[in-house]
């Protein structure tokens, strides 16, 4: 006989499904007591956003800065007020013609007797570039015009001249030289960088402490000559019209019926490096110093931001008990491992000192010093005429078994006060 049919489970809940559609996908991890909120995140991370907005809005800043400042400057076709472009009117009207050039090859090719070459910034050209074109003006027969050459272009575009270090204090000079240019036009803006020659027909202008601004160099083979201008000031469009400014720029650069105005470019800069050998500090952008600044600066304040304040020690309890021997024992290891038993015997010694002290009825700010110490301590001795000086303040012991004695002596010694 067959017993009845064991009864069927009923079926269990049907699992709900989730957002998914999976009926099987976990559920989503609750957040915990340790997730940071968004509060926490923005108090622990406002001061990295400060930093970094501070910084972008001081490099807006100082672009912007440098790019106005620079924008035009010494250009002929610039009405900026670092521009030159009244000059270049002025010699319009008195039959000078203006040619802007932006390459070494270019102002090479422009070097001839009836016309005068400005070189606009002779310390932004390579010694290369330098080089070939002092051997294009040299022989050309007309007039070279340096602004502001410093060291070592000068040497290069005209030999013989060095740039002083130090520039004039004073911004508005008196010609005192023979050259008629200057003398007709009399004071004028020429304080800037000053040179030296040992040039027998050089004429020196504009002197500041002995030394001038402004140097005329004649090259009697070929009827040219080289003038060297300490500060562009005399070319600048606000500047134009002060002093003796006008005069001078016009009479030094409108003695010929052509001028050519060379602005040094960066394509000019790309073309000459391409064709000379380059070191590893010429493949370093020319803002690299200012960027690291930058970045020391900023590292150096993170740092300060981020450093730990110290303040004054703490006393804790510990968690756990130590046994002082076990803390005797770890100090021993680390002296013997360090081979330190001067720092051993020291601790040793300034020990049995204190502890010597309150028994001997000394201070404890006298513990350790022998002329307090040791008659106190030679009176409660039985042994009469033991002297305890080497022991407790003695030269380091030499070996270990040495300081194992030095330890047992002064046992001995406390434990002698003691009992006396």
């Amino acid at each position: 006989m067959t017993g009845p049919s064991p009864a069927t489970e009923p079926p269990g809940p049907a699992t709900p499904p989730t957002a998914t559609g999976r009926p099987d996908a976990p559920p989503p991890a609750p957040s915990t007591s340790i997730t940071p909120t968004p509060r926490q995140l923005w108090t622990r991370s406002r001061g990295i956003v400060l930093a970094v907005v501070v910084l972008l809005v001081a490099a807006v800043v100082i672009a912007a800065v440098r790019s106005s400042a620079q924008h035009g400057r010494l250009d002929p076709r610039s009405a900026d007020s670092r521009g030159s472009r009244a000059l270049a009117e002025l010699l319009a009207d008195r039959g000078v013609s203006t040619r802007v050039v932006t390459s070494t090859a270019e102002a090479r090719s422009a070097a001839r007797p009836d016309t005068t070459l400005l070189v606009a910034g002779p310390d932004l050209l390579t010694k290369g570039q330098r080089s070939r074109l002092h051997s294009a003006t040299a022989e050309s027969g007309g007039r070279t015009v340096l602004v502001a050459p410093g060291t070592p272009s000068i040497e290069d575009l005209a030999p013989g001249v060095t740039a002083d270090p130090t520039t004039s204090a004073d911004s508005t000079l008196s010609p005192s030289c023979a050259l008629p240019a200057a003398r007709r036009a009399g004071s004028a803006d020429m304080g800037g960088i000053r040179y030296e020659t040992l040039a027998p027909d050089a004429e020196a202008c504009y002197l500041s402490d002995g030394l001038p601004s402004l140097l005329h160099l004649p090259a009697p083979r070929t009827k040219g000559d080289t003038v060297v201008l300490g500060a562009p000031d005399i070319l600048y469009n606000d500047r134009l019209d002060e002093q003796g400014n006008a005069s001078l720029a016009l009479q030094l650069l409108g003695s010929r019926p052509h001028l050519v105005w060379y602005l040094p470019s960066l394509s000019d800069d790309r073309a000459a490096t391409d064709s000379e050998p380059r070191g590893f500090l010429d493949l370093i952008p020319s803002g690299w110093l200012w960027g690291t600044l930058q970045l020391t600066v900023a590292a150096a304040l993170a740092a300060l931001w981020r450093a730990r304040r110290l303040g004054p020690l703490v006393a804790e309890r510990l968690p756990v008990a130590i046994r002082a021997s076990e803390t005797v024992e770890g100090r021993a290891r680390l002296y013997r491992k360090a081979n330190a038993r001067d720092r051993a015997a020291a601790a040793l010694r300034t020990a049995s000192r204190t502890r010597l002290a309150p028994l001997l009825g000394v201070s404890p700010a006298q513990a350790h010093t022998p002329e307090t110490l040791l008659p106190a301590l030679t009176a409660r001795l039985r042994t009469p005429g033991q002297d305890p000086h080497p022991l407790l303040f003695g030269p380091p012991p030499t070996d270990d078994a040495a300081l194992i004695a030095l330890a047992d002596q002064l046992d001995t010694l406390e434990r002698e006060v003691r009992h006396s």
